[in-house]
């Protein structure tokens, strides 16, 4: 894993939490942060499955 896969886990996570928040409280604001927030995160999450990809495929195979 790298950093950008764990921040990208981390940044969904808080997204969750925030929209869960907002239904709770019934705001909708809340709510739509929180789905950008989610958004955000699985794109940092996905660039850094890319990096990794590319990172293992770089390495050379040892027998």
């Amino acid at each position: 894993m790298n950093k950008d896969q764990i921040k990208g886990k981390a940044k969904d996570l808080a997204g969750k939490a925030q929209e869960q928040a907002g239904r709770v409280m019934d705001d909708e604001t809340q709510q739509a942060k929180g789905l950008g927030q989610q958004a955000a995160g699985k794109t940092q999450q996905s660039f850094g499955n890319a990096k990794e990809a590319i990172r293992k495929a770089s390495t050379p195979k040892r027998h």
